[in-house]
């Protein structure tokens, strides 16, 4: 479904930070050790200012998503973010593993972040992207539950907004069915387009390498969106605890001067995205 851009773009262009902060280690992968820990303060005091200063080059505005762990655990960094004229979205409460909640501790943890939001934010938040981009069977419907317009957290398309349909049945021999398309919009991310892993250190991951091969494969998905999907939207992903290191920073300045120098680019929120999202 192409999107009804301002006039002259071509292309609409998320640059959304994960700022995880510590949660991110606790939640998905159940680490707590000062080492662990360390990298998501690095990720607060070195990483957002320093992606706040790059945005305020670019006069960019953004999405980041948040989850309600780090909107308690460093409540200024998240007021600057604010301050700084960028969007916050929820992002879970402490990056838990959704799929592996029941339907009442998911309802609960949403009902969780939406006060948080309006209590420490200010508002309640119109997106939502799923820690690790995962569902489980309830989370469509609670998010319609909950009010939100839009999602980025599902791959169903790479360069298309759409309204994502829950898989109802399951059924190996006899095929999946769908249900009705739901009311939010779909945003789509994608793993190739997510510094995170690429970039980090962990077991098996190629973070020790050169940048040069990722900054590659950015420019290849933006080249090809921007020459042959007219509006559509490329969301790119990064995390201020990987982006943020020197090497990896570096790249990312290059690749936004890259996309800047695309007059046809249009480099917003994701909830000014989602509002040019027009159905049939």
């Amino acid at each position: 479904m192409p999107l009804a851009l301002p006039s002259g773009k071509r292309l609409a262009v998320s640059i959304g930070a994960d700022f995880d902060a510590h949660c991110l280690w606790m939640g998905t992968f159940g680490l707590s050790s000062p080492g662990y820990l360390s990298r998501g303060e690095f990720g607060a005091e070195v990483g957002v200012p320093r992606l706040l200063r790059l945005f305020d080059e670019h006069d960019l505005r953004t999405t980041w998503f948040i989850p309600s762990h780090t909107l308690r655990t460093f409540p200024g960094r998240c007021a600057e973010i604010v301050e700084r004229g960028h969007e916050i979205a929820a992002h879970g409460c402490y990056h838990e593993q959704v799929p592996k909640l029941d339907a009442t501790e998911e309802r609960r943890l949403l009902a969780l972040q939406v006060a948080d939001h309006e209590r420490l934010v200010g508002r309640r938040p119109l997106g939502y992207r799923s820690p690790a981009w995962d569902f489980s069977d309830a989370t469509l419907g609670l998010l319609e539950e909950f009010g939100f317009v839009w999602d980025s957290s599902l791959m169903g398309r790479d360069f298309e907004a759409y309204r994502p349909r829950p898989v109802i049945t399951v059924d190996r021999e006899q095929g999946n069915t769908f249900g009705a398309p739901s009311t939010l919009v779909e945003l789509p991310v994608s793993w190739f387009l997510d510094d995170f892993p690429a970039l980090e250190n962990l077991p098996r991951s190629p973070a020790m390498g050169a940048t040069d091969v990722l900054y590659t494969r950015w420019k290849d998905h933006f080249d090809f969106a921007y020459g042959r999907v007219p509006g559509g939207v490329f969301v790119l992903t990064v995390h201020p605890q990987t982006i943020a290191r020197a090497h990896a920073f570096m790249m990312f300045e290059r690749f936004l001067d890259y996309v800047a120098g695309h007059d046809g680019a249009w480099m917003t929120t994701l909830s000014e995205i989602a509002a040019t999202y027009i159905d049939d």
